[in-house]
């Protein structure tokens, strides 16, 4: 037994996988089951050149603990039950590998900050676990996965786009249909539009963070209160395809709904937003923005700005104490980018 345990651990396995970030533009909030289980959802989103990566091997037997886990902490535990991180230890209970394994994380940006990265990490803790047992998986049922992960087995109160982004990448519009179906469309919008868009995001850390679910909780529990305003944020969604339709001379009005989305998000609950995140969001309208929003459920974390390239320099120097992250789109949904 000893002389195979030892042969097992001379074959090692190591797997990396990359996944993406987002940037939520509409729609959010009607993501929740809460709501699209009633009335559907949608929203508009994509993928970031900013990225999660998790590298996975199998960790030799030579050690009084099962497994290490390496992120902001490092946990090593003798039984995945005994796993701090509420994702990890689900995901392996979910995957349920066969030997004991070494996880570590690493991120381009910092977590709690609006940008999906619970999510990211979640899909992308996943899309290596099954590599590492060498499954094939479709994007689709990354997704599914995570989501039921996040949702039903840690419990957490948090939409479903940012797993469908982080699978997927790309442009999307990302309809959530009452029976629970997720239906992904590609946003085939024209190369100059594109740019465009691009070009007039401005994407500024607060400096805040703060866990997402705790604000999304006492969204959800408002639904039934804030009908009205979850549909102006779900007709939005039709308006902003429309804007993108139009060519890339109308592009600000693409800036202009996201200022109506902002403020209808922020009247929600009181948590959404500040003091600080609204003197920034003031600061950069009074500098020339047309518009912007906060990214994620609120409260702090990542703003994305909108404003015209011409008036780009006037906004970072009045918001030069944040700092101001270049971002573009990407195509690519999580990945494994090393295995062997």
């Amino acid at each position: 037994s000893l002389q195979r345990s030892l042969c097992e651990a001379s074959g090692s396995r190591m797997i990396i996988s990359r996944t993406p970030f987002r940037i939520s533009f509409f729609g959010g909030g009607t993501d929740y089951p809460v709501w699209f289980r009633e009335h559907g959802g949608s929203v508009i989103s994509t993928a970031i050149d900013k990225y999660c990566y998790i590298s996975c091997r199998n960790l030799p037997p030579f050690f009084e603990y099962k497994h290490r886990i390496v992120y902001s902490k490092i946990e090593h535990a003798a039984k995945i039950n005994d796993i701090t991180h509420p994702s990890v230890r689900e995901c392996l209970r979910f995957s349920n590998p066969d030997s004991g394994v070494e996880i570590h994380h690493d991120a381009d940006l910092p977590a709690r900050s609006g940008l999906g990265s619970s999510s990211s990490f979640t899909v992308g803790l996943l899309n290596v676990l099954n590599a590492y047992q060498g499954k094939i998986t479709s994007r689709r049922k990354l997704f599914e996965d995570a989501i039921y992960v996040e949702q039903k087995m840690i419990g957490e109160a948090v939409g479903s786009q940012d797993q469908v982004i982080a699978a997927v990448g790309g442009f999307n519009r990302i309809d959530f249909q009452q029976n629970g179906g997720v239906d992904v469309t590609p946003l085939t919008v024209d190369y100059e539009v594109r740019e465009a868009l691009q070009s007039n995001i401005m994407l500024f850390f607060t400096g805040l963070t703060r866990t997402a679910s705790n604000i999304a909780k006492k969204q959800i529990g408002l639904t039934p209160e804030r009908q009205q305003e979850l549909r102006e944020l779900h007709s939005m969604v039709d308006e902003a395809i429309k804007i993108l339709s139009s060519g890339s001379k109308g592009i600000q009005d693409f800036g202009r709904l996201l200022h109506e989305s902002w403020q209808i998000k922020r009247s929600i609950h009181k948590q959404v937003s500040n003091s600080i995140v609204d003197d920034i969001y003031n600061t950069a309208l009074k500098a020339g923005a047309v518009g912007g929003k906060l990214l994620g459920a609120g409260g702090g974390g990542f703003m994305i700005i909108f404003a015209d390239p011409e008036h780009q320099a006037e906004v970072r120097k009045k918001l030069s104490r944040f700092m101001l992250v270049p971002v573009k789109f990407s195509d690519q949904g999580s990945q494994i980018i090393f295995y062997q």
